[in-house]
């Protein structure tokens, strides 16, 4: 079962799981829900600072990798793309696991779910894969300027029954994970927040962005442009060149308008977001390649190899830790701590998986995550340690 892995992928993979503890943990630290009136001068240069460096550009990577990863799997099933569906299937209920259990914020489901849907585009060309992505990552703009002002919320009613059946109200809304003791009392609050979650796709287009970002890295995994940096170092240098480029300008006005709440109105939000996010995503992805093929054999790639190869494990933890750290069955800092401490929690998070993995990795062949999931595709016993055979 054990295929060729690409190094670049692994330590890039590890980057965006960087990215992603920075982009949540805000979530989890419960500031997310905090009045902007109330926020310090340090909480507004940081959320500034985050807002244009990291707001949707790892997810972008993120979901990049997914489609690079998926495009690698169809691969190796050997044109079994029933394999493939399993494999997704099983991804799809970890991410509703996770959903229930844990953490409202998931994206696995919808990462599983848009998955699904790439067998459809393997008869395609390049070209037309590209194209196809192009349409699916420009649809939330057009749909914003038809929908965006009027589209209700069919599951607002719902979301705010199962509040009223628990007890919880506007008033409380915003404390209410740190201040519950229970992990009862914690259920309560994702079974409303999987609801919001639902719509959330819908009336966000995430549906339309991850799919756009999948395809875009199943074009990649499909012309292997990773597997020989080198040739294509021109190529890079122009994504990183023009994503830069037309990235940093419009990620100004990207930041502002987010911080000012949209004062343009919710199409020229998704504008910005269009025009600044991908490109500085993928800039951020082309100059990581880059930098990578300079010095390939470098102990800094090695270390972020780590927690990218056990990605999906390190991706969960994340929110074990953020509930473990923030809510209240933990040690109940959310609401407690401002934005700049909040990212320095995630990055000593962050650092700590690193050595975790790293530790994992001397010992075992898979991440936990991975190795349950690869077992349930196969439907066979795989070694884990790697003194088994």
């Amino acid at each position: 079962m054990q295929k060729k892995r690409y190094v670049v992928l692994d330590a890039l993979r590890g980057f965006a799981i960087l990215g992603i503890c920075l982009a949540n943990f805000p979530e989890f630290s419960l500031w997310t829900f905090s009045d902007p009136a109330g926020w310090t001068v340090t909480d507004k240069v940081t959320r500034a600072i985050q807002t244009f460096f990291v707001d949707g550009k790892f997810y972008t990577l993120f979901s990049l990798l997914f489609g690079m990863g998926f495009s690698i799997q169809l691969e190796n099933a050997g044109q079994k793309t029933r394999t493939f569906y399993r494999r997704m299937i099983i991804l799809f209920l970890i991410g509703l696991c996770h959903l229930f259990f844990l953490w409202s914020g998931d994206i696995l489901m919808l990462y599983a779910a848009m998955g699904m849907l790439l067998p459809l585009f393997k008869r395609l060309s390049t070209k037309g894969i590209l194209i196809s992505a192009g349409i699916f990552l420009t649809l939330p703009v057009v749909c914003e300027a038809i929908f965006g002002t009027t589209l209700s919320d069919p599951l607002e009613a719902e979301q705010w029954r199962i509040c009223a059946l628990y007890g919880i109200t506007e008033a409380n809304f915003g404390t209410w994970l740190a201040d519950i003791t229970s992990y009862k009392g914690m259920l309560q609050f994702l079974h409303q927040g999987a609801v919001e979650r639902m719509w959330e796709f819908v009336s966000s287009y995430r549906f339309f962005k991850v799919l756009g970002l999948f395809l875009i890295g199943f074009a990649i995994g499909r012309e292997k442009l990773f597997a020989d940096l080198g040739a294509h170092r021109k190529l890079l240098k122009n994504i990183l060149l023009y994503g830069l480029l037309l990235g940093i300008p419009v990620s100004f006005l990207y930041t502002w308008s987010s911080m000012a709440g949209e004062p343009l109105g919710s199409v020229a939000h998704s504008v910005f977001y269009l025009l600044s996010v991908y490109p500085m995503g993928f800039a951020y992805a082309a100059g990581f390649c880059m930098l990578f093929d300079r010095s390939p054999e470098g102990k800094g790639w090695l270390l972020l190899t780590k927690p990218g190869k056990v990605a999906c494990t390190n991706y969960l933890m994340q929110s074990v830790l953020g509930v473990v750290i923030f809510y209240g069955i933990g040690f109940g800092l959310g609401g407690k701590v401002g934005l700049l401490g909040t990212e320095a929690i995630a990055a000593g998070v962050y650092a700590l998986e690193i050595a975790a993995s790293a530790l994992w990795l001397s010992y075992f062949r898979f991440g936990p995550v991975e190795w349950v999931w690869r077992m349930l595709t196969y439907g066979q016993h795989l070694p884990l340690r790697k003194t088994d055979k």
